[in-house]
Order: structure tokens, then C-alpha cells, then sequence
């Protein structure tokens, strides 16, 4: 946008056109009063507190909605605007009938603070009388508190909900004095549209709306406030934890403005965090001794676990050991611990759940760009003319993302497309919804390739220039009609047609996806066809465009970036160069294993094999999250030792011969990685419980105690060894960190970070095109079941629910597990919603409620995987790609009957 040259209270600025006066302050430090103001929201004019003076117009007009021009002259604070300032904050005051002496939002509310800049004492204004209604919405709602007392009808609250949450739960009811905020017809706050994300909690400039759980906990004036990154999903939100004297978490914030989330957060982020300072967190070490655990010293469990992995080294070798990373720990903790069972134990066979949920994106993506990590940044999502979002529920998985979808077709004028069997919440959005069969991705999108290659829509400057291998891809596409796609996805050939068209014909395409493509046993297929179709168009390397997974952990990337994989060390360098393993040799000062190690579900099919006897876990759950959970429950029921760590007593810890307590995000210093390359740094904001200790202190302590000592300082320190040895982390420092983080690759401190990656080349040369073919799962539907189950996230919950089950509001709303059923399946089978059901594969069976639901196709049941009342892993299969080897999850032959 052009400069604009303006002048407030006597200051020349420069600005932008289209900015507003209140913007053009705002960004040169000058405070302009204002209630109903937020900059995530369409500029209201609603509360009158911001007008401003401007020369040549005739009265004063409000700073948030009037836009600055060249030359413009600006007074804000003459004595006719405070005159009127301070009679708009009378006339609120008089409503006002909320006490600050006795409000937890004393100390961070506007309305209170302008009334002490104005000097606000006794109002000239009668008090109107008290509503009688008495109805609210919000009354039993465990998330959120509405008190109309403290209103002042700004609307900020709806606004939020209409224009960046786009739900539109709340809305004004009654007149005059009366006017209250509530949902549609006063209907409870759970049986509304509203997804409990609390945005409207985040903009109310008073007491209005606050956190139940928050109340008389401390007021806002005497909470220290921590910045961190959120520990739940990939997007890397930064909130602050509101602490009070008492050690005690009271509330979750988020700062407007700051990178990735702008200060949006969804539920699990703002109500889930009861888990830190949970009862049943672990507080000491565990022994069992005669089946039963014991409560020992840090000394005796460190002592046994010495002497047991000794003695398994000494008789098995070290790869009768395995070790499981933890995509919830930071990267210092990653790395440490990858280092430990490289250096301390002498095994590759290191792995973390990133085998079960991306496995296949690092492969696939390697194999066609060089690197396996998603191409562009949040931020661009936005300014996309088209996104392909298949095999992601965003707006459940990774909600803030879901936000920047919508915002970029609401208000942007993107073109989506949705591939996914069910009917998600995207699909309001949608200008085409492709409902193709669980398992036919490839087939859909080697049809999408075959229209943009027939119609010549295909991007030849770029092929010819930036890619190797198209003839190959020609030869798969070529006859694979929309038709013969149709017949396989039972999506219309139309319309197929219709989203390659729009895919291949906008500026720049963003394809989004997650683990509906990865999970698969053709999951590198999945991945390496979207690189052939983003390829195909040139939308790599340009902003706004790529392949774009989302990650489903908080560090899911920067465990992968840790090298805690079997095959790689940091930064992706593999195991099996002996350059770079003479490398990491030195700088470790031990001889390192040459092979590969094993994955997750290797190594379980190992301890059945009697080739691992020792399990290292650090903060992963796979007696919950494991694929064809049965078997894998009876091999770490067999294996001869089994060490936990971990902070609660989990259903992998049960079976654990030793139990070490460590510390949460919460508690600890070092960084997380986010879906978009993002280093972010994770901040200690209260003190552990009990003789918790931090995951690197631990790893280190026990190293030492096998004969190989590792000792730092802090995180800070680890982190500088990691840059020392990973090229794509080589500029990283927590220095560095203090503010919006950096995006890998960084390789030296004064490199800025990459916000999109294949700028000008690929990081393997060229792009190569790779001919995928398509295969059918590894599992059909057949007379026995004739079903297709897919498993995966729901909104209010996350991965095995250790800590999101914790919360008082997330339980309310999602109490226990259940099946999704298509409506006309129900009545075919005698099954009413809400009643009990069996489900059953050729593994297990379990029963759950029906949710029956027109959301999904015919013949086809989804379930979340989140409860252990009726774990869905009972049923999945541990059939793997062959590359990635991840697990199929996403498909599985099954029946369901109702149980009687």
C-alpha cells in the first residue's frame, strides 16, 4: 500500500492508505481510548470513546472507523473530547454495577482504567433498574461465567464468535437498559453453536466474561503472567500463565498481535490446563516390587535402572534395548534423550509417535523436495487464492489454523476444497466437497492431475525449469479419468473436474493436510502424490502455496528435528553415513552403532520375538495410542524391564517395572518446534510437584551412572550443542528467542529464518516428480464386516486424554468416547442414538455409544481415539507402509450391532 503522510497531536507520522486513524496511533505509541475496539475484529464505532478532532470535518468522528488520508491533521485530546469521553464513561458507569475492589478483572480492565483517568467517582446518570429476566445462558457452564452486571454491550463478544470464530453462538437479547448478551432463544451455552474457545473471554474489555474456574483465585492485578507455548496441537500458540501466590495456574491468556495465534486460542488451550496442578500428578519414583508399586528415592530407581540396562547390554547387546522420545517434551529433552540411547546405551532403536502420525510426510516429502517439513507458515494460509484441505479436520485438530482457513474465504475470497469422508465443519466453507472413500486418496488425486494435464492447466515454465521426472508422472495420470477416479472414491467425476480447476487455475494453492493422508499403509504414496499435484501447478517455493502438513503434537517437528527417529541423528543427517557418524563421534566421544534402528511398532514386535528386553519410555502412552492395541499391551506385559517416565501414573506406566516422575511444560525451561519450522521458546512459570525432575536432568543423571557422564548447565547450554551439530538449527540460541521465535532452516545467528522453503531451488536440486499408482488399503470391507472404520481427534480432547481429561469444562462437554453411525445404517440396524453399540474388527471389539449422524457416508463408522472406556486402538490394524512404516489407522474392516 502507498505512504500517507498524517499529523496527531502535532507529531508527523507515516502510515499506510487504508489504515485508520486509532491504527496509525496505535503504531507510533499513542493511546486513544477505546471499549469496543479489538484488531482482530471489522472496526464497530459502537462505544464513542475514541472520537478524535479532524481538521475540515464538521464534528468529531470515531478514530476505529475513520481512515487516514495524506496531510490530515489529528487532535486527540482537546478539552471538548475528554468532556465528552468522560460523559460516555458516566453514562457506563451508571450501568455498571460491578464492584473493582471485588472483580478478578481488577488491575486489567479498560472500563476501570479509563474511570481512574477520568476521574469517574459519582455519575450524574440514575442507575436503570436490574433486568428481571434472571436467565443465563452461561448458568452450570463449567468454561465460562457471563455476569450482566458488569456488561457494558460493546458487542465485542458476539462480533468475536460472528467474525473470527465464525460460529455465531451469542447474540443481544431484550431493549434498551435491559440488553443483555445470550445464545438464540436463551438456550444453554453446551446446546448452542459455541465451541468453548473463549475468544469472547479474550476481548471483553471488563468482568463481563471470565473463566469459572478463575474466580477468587486472584485478581488480575496480582497474577504474574509467564510467557509460553501451548502444549497441546502443532500450531505452537503463545499464551501466558496467569500465576498466582499460590503456585497455582488461575487462568490462561493469549497476547493479540503475537505469532502464530494473534491471540486466539481454543478450548484446550484456555481450559485445559487443570492438569499441572493435578492430584494425581506423579510426585516421586516408583518401584514395583512383588507386582505392586513402591514409592523409592531417586537414588534406588536410578540404581536399578542402571544395573538392569547394564546387565541386558551385557547379555542381549545394546539393541536388546528400545527407547520411545516424546513428542510432548522439548527439544533439548529430545535430544538428550536420543543422545542417551546413542551414546550411553549404544542402540539406534530410538523412535516417538511421530511413526504413528507423520511418519509418511517425512518420507514423501524428502523424497520429492528434500526436505520433510511443511513448506510455508501460517500466516500465508490466510492470502491463499485456493486451499486443498484433504485428510485434516482442521478446525478440530489444529482450530487456530481452521480460523486462518476460514478468514481466507470469508473475508479473502479463497476457494476451498474439502476431501474428506465425513461432513467436518469445513465444508460450510467449502466450494466443493469431495467425500471420497477412506483410503482412495491417490486415486482422487491422480484424477485432479488428469484434468489440469488434459486441459492444459498444468504450470510448463516451472516443469520444465524446476522439476525432473514429469514423463513418469504422464504415464500414471494419463488415463486415470475423473470417471475411473469415481469408481474407486465414489466421488462425481464433475465434480473432481470442478476442484482441479479451481486448484490449478488460482494464483497460489495451499494444500493442507494431515493424518487422513498419513496414516495409511500407502501413507508415502498419499504424500508423494499432493508433492506431484503442488509440483504439477508450480505452487512450491511462492507464498501462500506448498504442502502443508499439520502437525499433531506441540513437538511432533522438533522431536524429528532432535533425531529421535532410528535412522537419523539431529537435523536429519542419517545413521548410516559414516562421514557424518564419525561427526557425531567426536563430538560425543563414543563409538556410535552403524544400522538403523528399529520404529514403535518394530520394536513391539521385537519384545515378541525375544529380541528386545528393555523398553525406555519417556512421556508416550502406547498401551493407549498404539495401533491393534491388544497385541500391543501383552508385548509390554512381556518385555523384561520397562521404564516409565512420565507426569502421571498413564496406562503404558502400569505395566512399568520403574516409574520417574517428571516435570510439564509448565515447570521447565527450553523450546518447542511448531508445524511451521517455528523455534518457540517454553518459559517455567510454576514450581513442580513434589521430586519431580526435568526429563534432560534425569536422562543425564542415569547416563552418568552407566558410565557415560552428560552434564549441562541448563537448556540454554543444550541448545548451543544441538546448533553446534545441526545445520538447519545453526543460528538458533535462546537469545534469539525471546521474541516470535525463528523458522528452521537457520543456519547461522545472523540469518533472519525462513518463513517459506524452495524459494529458488528445492533442497534436493530439482522437485522430482514420482509415478504413484494407486493401491488399495491394506483391509476391506467384507461379508464378515462390512464396515470401513476410521479413527482420529475430536475438538475437546487430545491424543490418549491425559491431561485434557483432567478439566472440569472439557469433561462436561465430552465426557466418554463413541461411534459415529450414518442415519440409514442406524434404522437397518436397530440402533438409537445414544445407545450402546458393539464395534468389532478381526482384532478386538468394544463397546461405546452410537452418535448417529447424516455427517458421514453409508457403510462407513468413525470413532475418536482419545477414551480408554472402549479404546478405538482395539480395532485399528499394525499393517505398515512399507516405507514410512507407519500403521493404517485410517481404515479398517468392521461391524457394529447394538447391544441389547
Amino acid at each position: 500500500m502507498p505512504e500517507i503522510k498524517a499529523t496527531i497531536n502535532g507529531n508527523v507520522l507515516m502510515g499506510s492508505a487504508g489504515q485508520t486513524v486509532l491504527g496509525l496511533a496505535q503504531a507510533h505509541g499513542i493511546e486513544i481510548p477505546n471499549l469496543c475496539h479489538d484488531p482482530r475484529l471489522r472496526p464497530a464505532g459502537a462505544c464513542r470513546l475514541c472520537l478524535v478532532e479532524v481538521a475540515g470535518q464538521r464534528g468529531l468522528v470515531p478514530a476505529c472507523t475513520f481512515q487516514v488520508a495524506d496531510g490530515m491533521v489529528v487532535q486527540t485530546e482537546t478539552e471538548e473530547i475528554r468532556a465528552i469521553r468522560k460523559t460516555v464513561l458516566e453514562l457506563l458507569f451508571a450501568e455498571h454495577r460491578g464492584i473493582c475492589t471485588t472483580c478478578d478483572k481488577n488491575g486489567d480492565c479498560r472500563l476501570q482504567k479509563y474511570g481512574y483517568e477520568y476521574q469517574i467517582a459519582d455519575t450524574a446518570f440514575a442507575a436503570p433498574e436490574a433486568n428481571g429476566n434472571g436467565k443465563n445462558y452461561t448458568t452450570g457452564n463449567e468454561a465460562i461465567r457471563y455476569r450482566p452486571e458488569k456488561c457494558i454491550r460493546c458487542g465485542r463478544c458476539i462480533r468475536i464468535c460472528q467474525e473470527v470464530q465464525m460460529d455465531s453462538a451469542l447474540t443481544f437479547k431484550d431493549r434498551a437498559a435491559w440488553v443483555e448478551v445470550s445464545t438464540a432463544f436463551e438456550m444453554p451455552l453446551n446446546d448452542s453453536t459455541c465451541k468453548l474457545c473463549g475468544q469472547c473471554i479474550s476481548t471483553c474489555p471488563t468482568g463481563a466474561l471470565y473463566e469459572r474456574a478463575a474466580g477468587g483465585k486472584g485478581q488480575a492485578k496480582d497474577l504474574t503472567r509467564t510467557r509460553t507455548t501451548c502444549i497441546y496441537c502443532g500450531v505452537g500458540c503463545q499464551i501466558d500463565l496467569n500465576v498466582n501466590g499460590n503456585n497455582q495456574i488461575v487462568r490462561v491468556t493469549s497476547p493479540v498481535g503475537v505469532v502464530p495465534n494473534n491471540g486466539n486460542l481454543c478450548v484446550k488451550g484456555r481450559f485445559g490446563m487443570e492438569f499441572v496442578q493435578s492430584d494425581k500428578r506423579l510426585t516421586t519414583p516408583l518401584i514395583k516390587r512383588d507386582g505392586v508399586f513402591q514409592e523409592a528415592t531417586w537414588d534406588e530407581a536410578l540404581a536399578v535402572i542402571a544395573a538392569r540396562f547394564n546387565e541386558i547390554k551385557s547379555a542381549y547387546g545394546a539393541d536388546g534395548i528400545g527407547g520411545l522420545s516424546s513428542a510432548k517434551c522439548t527439544n533439548e529433552e529430545n535430544y538428550i534423550f536420543q543422545k542417551f540411547m546413542r551414546a550411553a546405551v549404544g542402540t539406534n532403536n530410538v523412535d516417538h509417535c511421530a511413526r504413528l502420525c507423520h511418519a509418511s510426510t517425512v518420507a514423501g516429502l524428502a523424497k520429492a523436495f528434500g526436505s520433510g517439513a511443511m513448506t510455508n507458515s501460517i500466516d500465508e494460509i490466510k492470502h491463499a487464492g485456493c486451499i486443498f484441505v484433504i485428510g485434516s479436520n482442521t478446525t478440530e485438530a489444529h482450530p487456530v489454523i481452521g480460523l486462518a482457513i476460514k478468514e481466507a474465504v470469508v473475508r479473502n475470497g479463497a476457494k476451498l476444497i474439502v476431501a474428506d469422508p465425513r461432513g467436518i465443519d469445513l465444508v460450510r466453507f467449502a466450494a466443493v466437497h469431495l467425500a471420497h472413500q477412506p483410503g482412495t486418496d491417490v486415486a482422487l488425486i491422480n484424477a485432479m492431475m488428469n484434468v489440469i494435464v488434459s486441459e492444459k492447466l498444468h504450470n510448463e515454465p516451472f516443469i520444465r525449469e524446476r522439476t525432473e521426472d514429469f514423463a513418469a508422472l504422464l504415464e500414471v495420470v494419463r488415463d486415470f479419468t475423473p470417471e475411473k477416479a469415481e469408481a474407486i472414491t465414489t466421488v462425481p467425476a464433475e465434480a473432481i473436474r470442478q476442484a482441479a480447476r479451481l486448484y490449478a487455475t488460482a494464483p497460489s494453492s495451499s494444500i493442507i493436510y494431515s493424518m487422513g493422508i498419513t496414516q495409511h499403509t500407502t501413507g508415502t504414496d498419499n504424500v508423494l502424490a499432493l508433492a506431484n499435484l503442488a509440483l504439477l501447478t508450480g505452487n512450491v517455493g511462492k507464498e501462500s502455496a506448498g504442502v502443508n502438513p499439520l502437525r499433531g503434537q506441540n513437538n511432533v517437528q522438533g522431536a524429528c528435528d532432535m533425531g529421535a527417529l532410528p535412522n537419523v541423528y539431529p537435523g536429519y543427517q542419517s545413521v548410516e553415513d559414516a562421514l557424518l557418524r564419525v561427526k557425531f563421534q567426536q563430538a560425543w566421544g563414543v563409538a556410535l552403532p552403524e544400522q538403523k534402528g528399529l520404529t514403535v511398532v518394530e520394536m513391539m514386535h521385537a519384545v515378541e520375538h525375544d529380541e528386545i528386553k528393555a523398553l525406555y519410555i519417556m512421556g508416550e502412552n502406547p498401551a493407549l495410542s498404539d495401533p491393534n492395541l491388544n497385541r500391543t499391551r501383552k508385548a509390554i506385559e512381556k518385555v523384561d524391564f520397562m521404564v516409565v517416565q512420565d507426569i502421571f501414573l498413564t496406562e503404558t506406566a502400569e505395566y512399568a517395572d520403574v516409574v520417574l516422575p517428571s516435570t510439564c511444560f509448565a515447570e521447565k525451561d527450553g523450546t518447542f518446534t511448531n508445524t511451521e519450522r517455528r523455534v518457540q521458546r517454553v518459559r517455567k512459570a510454576v514450581v513442580p510437584p513434589g521430586e519431580a525432575r526435568h526429563d534432560w536432568e534425569i536422562l543425564c543423571d542415569l547416563a552418568g551412572r552407566m558410565g557415560y557422564p552428560m552434564a549441562y548447565g541448563s537448556a540454554a547450554q543444550i541448545m548451543d550443542e544441538i546448533a553446534a551439530l545441526t545445520p538447519i538449527y545453526g543460528g538458533i540460541s535462546f537469545d534469539r528467542l525471546q521474541t516470535a521465535g525463528l523458522q528452521w532452516p537457520c543456519p547461522n545467528r545472523q540469518h533472519p529464518g525462513t518463513k517459506y522453503l524452495h524459494t529458488d531451488r528445492f533442497t534436493r536440486g530439482k522437485g522430482k516428480f514420482h509415478a504413484v499408482a494407486f493401491q488399495s488399503p491394506a483391509e476391506t470391507p467384507g461379508q464378515e464386516f462390512p464396515f470401513v472404520l476410521s479413527t482420529g481427534r475430536q475438538l475437546y480432547q487430545f491424543h490418549t486424554g491425559t491431561m485434557t481429561r483432567k478439566s472440569r469444562a472439557i469433561h462436561q462437554v465430552s465426557p466418554t468416547g463413541y461411534v459415529e453411525v450414518h442415519a440409514e445404517d442406524a434404522v437397518r440396524l436397530g440402533i438409537a442414538d445414544g445407545q450402546m453399540v458393539e464395534v468389532s474388527t478381526r482384532r478386538g471389539r468394544v463397546t461405546t455409544p452410537a452418535r448417529v449422524t447424516t455427517g458421514i457416508e453409508k457403510g462407513w463408522l468413525f470413532m475418536p481415539f482419545h477414551f480408554c472406556e472402549g479404546p478405538a486402538n482395539a480395532l485399528t490394524q499394525d499393517a505398515l507402509d512399507p516405507v514410512a512404516k507407519i500403521p493404517e489407522y485410517k481404515v479398517c474392516a468392521a461391524q457394529i450391532r447394538a447391544v441389547p
